[in-house]
């Protein structure tokens, strides 16, 4: 006997993108539209809390709007309704929060809440054709990097976090260093590619044995001063040829990926697993897909890396992993509250 297609409108406010997306089973994604404020705080070369929880107050209604008609559904056919509520800005998070609540009090619908994070997993498992679990996942982006065990899309112990800047975060602030533009993340893996990623030496921090946090902030520091002198007295990286610039960010990137991949591989190895799922907006690196291709294919392990369009902030991984919340029957009351952090 068919079972009935459980359907789920999802909301993802928790950084700068608005998103909204109709996915049926955790899986068939009948729409996911996104508006993005990169414009807005490209001058300010990060983001900037109030000017990011205003736009998605501007543009939510719109965006919901939008992704319903491109689904080609009708509201009183979602079964449920799904929001971010951790981690993230809290102002931005209770834009979409509080929309998604709304909805489902209007329409008298189950209401999920989802951990911003944990969708990145399982958006990167979300076109796998077989079951992804047990796996280690890393999961990477402006404001995290962190490794999980999963052994179902909602169940995930934490094995590694960072203990300052993720790694987006210090990949935005070098190339801010190095006078490139907004976001920084696409800039770096960009010009790196013209660049000797062995030029420089920076140094990898590697934390305690076997441990698997990170630390980001100290190769962020390190770009700085090498780029202005050791006593800050240069103004700027208008100094730098652009070959300079290359080798500098291709440097600078092998640095952060040998990190991030060695410690994925560790995790692996601890746990005995053989199955490795990637996501987050530093998935895209075109510099760490490739290394992670090489050393998984080295050790025998499967790599399950996020599509490119699954990467960064979307509803769609958000409405997928409520899915299986709502097979489990977790579902959340309308007093739940937003958290800016939670893993």
């Amino acid at each position: 006997m068919n079972k009935t297609p459980i359907t789920i409108l999802g909301l993802e406010s928790s950084c700068d993108e608005t998103s909204a997306a109709v996915v049926v089973d955790g899986r068939e994604i009948l729409s996911c539209v996104i508006a993005s404020q990169i414009d807005r705080h490209a001058k300010f070369k990060g983001v900037v809390p109030e000017i990011a929880s205003r736009a998605h107050l501007e543009v939510i209604n719109s965006v919901v709007d939008d992704a319903m008609s491109q689904a080609g559904i009708k509201f009183h056919q979602l079964d449920a309704i799904s929001a971010v509520n951790m981690p993230g800005l809290v102002g931005s998070l209770l834009i979409g929060l509080t929309t998604g609540k709304t909805f489902a009090w209007a329409l008298g619908k189950k209401f999920i809440a989802v951990n911003h994070v944990h969708a990145h997993a399982y958006g990167a498992v979300m076109e796998y054709s077989s079951d992804a679990f047990p796996a280690i996942a890393i999961l990477v982006s402006g404001g995290h990097t962190s490794i999980f065990l999963c052994n179902s899309p909602i169940e995930m112990k934490l094995l590694g976090a960072t203990q300052d800047d993720a790694a987006g975060e210090a990949f935005d602030k070098v190339a801010s260093i190095l006078g490139l533009s907004y976001p920084g993340g696409p800039e770096i893996d960009k010009i790196a590619k013209k660049g000797n990623p062995q030029a420089i030496k920076f140094k990898r921090t590697w934390l305690a044995k076997d441990s698997l946090d990170f630390s980001f902030s100290g190769i962020k520091t390190a770009v700085l001063y090498y780029v202005r002198g050791k006593d800050l007295s240069l103004p700027d990286s208008s100094h730098l040829t652009e070959r300079q610039r290359a080798d500098i960010a291709a440097s600078f990137q092998a640095a952060v990926v040998e990190v991030l991949v060695e410690k994925a591989i560790l995790a692996c190895k601890q746990q005995n697993l053989r199955r490795l799922i990637v996501g987050g907006g530093v998935a895209a690196n075109s510099y760490l897909r490739k290394q992670l291709a090489e050393r998984s294919e080295q050790e025998g392990i499967e790599l399950i890396i996020a599509p490119l369009k699954l990467c960064t902030d979307n509803a769609a991984m958000v409405a997928g992993l409520a899915y299986h919340k709502y097979c489990k029957g977790q579902f959340d009351g309308l007093d739940c509250p937003v958290k800016s952090t939670g893993l």
